[in-house]
């Protein structure tokens, strides 16, 4: 937890930042560092300050080098890449960051100091997805909604025409092999007409907005699919049940998660049969987080990882797109479905996957 009184009134709008960002002496000491170094680092402020900021970087001397620079105005800035290492987490894999060296205004006793911002590389990787991802979801959302429309308008006349023509035909002899195919007709409009209802669903429906928390959701979720899955199937629970109640619609957010859980355990299948089949339901609180562009100070996440084989390479940058399967039988709508309905309660769900490990966090923002 942050210490507040640790907080110079100068640097208060550094702690709102995500970006990491630290204040040192020319020689590398910590004068300050904002609540997203912290977390980061998982250190307290006061374990911080008067820490010499290079030795949690694999190439300390080159920061060394970078700050002194700075500070005797050799040049008014400078950036690289480095690999950050998190303090008493030495043991992990360093994290790879983005380092923006600048000058500031010296201390009230004339000392030179140093601003140095630390981007996460894979954050502002995932934060440029993201940005196209929801660009190109909503450009093929309105292109499927007006088409949807435009085909369900002749949808109407089509099955009407085959059903009058089954009439004609059922009098007169000999034409059982023609009246077989207007049903045929009627059926496969049934079928398109069931298809289009399904792509116009979220937005036919109006929100019913009330209180909701996240782990009754999960816990619904979790008990129609192992009713349906009651063996070989482990669906772990790992709650945060810190995160509060939020607005939103109960009944689309039930079946934003049930698309999801659903569609791994149909992809578990191998896994099942075998008995070693794991879905995980993970929830947890994110600080500072932009979605779609806007900035939210507190959202949930909610991790929905499974074992299985993962999302085919060839698809997996369109996996939200209407009408893509990476399962044989699948309609390709049930994801679609589900990232409309968090942007509808103006959250997004994005995927990282391998074999083996599949994780789709759904990021809804809270009050």
């Amino acid at each position: 937890m942050t210490d507040t009184s640790l907080l110079p009134a100068e640097f208060a709008g550094l702690d709102l930042l995500a970006t990491m960002v630290v204040v040192t002496s020319a020689e590398g000491e910590c004068l300050f560092a904002n609540a997203a170094f912290e977390n980061i680092m998982r250190l307290s402020r006061r374990a911080v300050q008067k820490a010499q900021l290079p030795d949690w970087f694999d190439d300390a001397q080159r920061l060394t080098e970078t700050l002194a620079g700075v500070a005797a105005n050799h040049y008014s800035s400078s950036r690289f890449d480095a690999l950050l290492r998190r303090g008493a987490w030495a043991h992990e894999d360093g994290l790879p960051v983005h380092a923006i060296v600048s000058q500031m205004d010296a201390g009230a006793d004339g000392t030179p100091r140093v601003l140095v911002e630390l981007i996460e590389i894979a954050q502002q990787a995932r934060q440029d997805r993201d940005e196209r991802s929801l660009d190109q979801v909503q450009a093929t959302k309105e292109l499927t909604r007006n088409l949807a429309h435009e085909i369900k308008n002749p949808l109407g006349g089509i099955r009407g025409a085959a059903q009058l023509l089954a009439l004609e035909l059922g009098g007169a002899e000999g034409d059982a092999e023609l009246t077989e195919y207007t049903q045929v007709i009627v059926h496969e409009v049934d079928r398109l007409q069931s298809l289009v209802d399904r792509l116009l669903a979220p937005h036919r429906k109006a929100q019913v907005v009330g209180d909701v928390n996240i782990h009754e959701i999960c816990e619904r979720v979790r008990a129609l699919v192992l009713v349906e899955y009651p063996r070989g199937l482990d669906i772990t629970r790992d709650y945060d049940t810190s995160l509060p109640d939020f607005r939103g619609d109960r009944e689309q957010l039930i079946q934003m998660t049930l698309n999801i859980v659903q569609n791994a355990a149909q992809v578990l299948g191998s896994r099942i049969a075998a008995g070693d089949a794991q879905i995980v339901l993970r929830t947890r609180v994110a600080r500072q987080v932009t979605i779609g562009k806007q900035r939210w100070r507190l959202a949930l996440e909610l991790h929905i990882e499974d074992n299985g084989p993962g999302v085919p390479a060839e698809i997996r940058d369109r996996i939200f797109f209407p009408l893509v399967s990476g399962r044989e039988g699948g309609s390709g709508l049930g994801l679609t479905l589900a990232q409309t309905i968090a942007q509808q309660h103006q959250g997004m769900i994005d995927c990282e996957s391998e074999p083996g490990l599949t994780n789709f966090r759904i990021t809804l923002p809270l009050p």
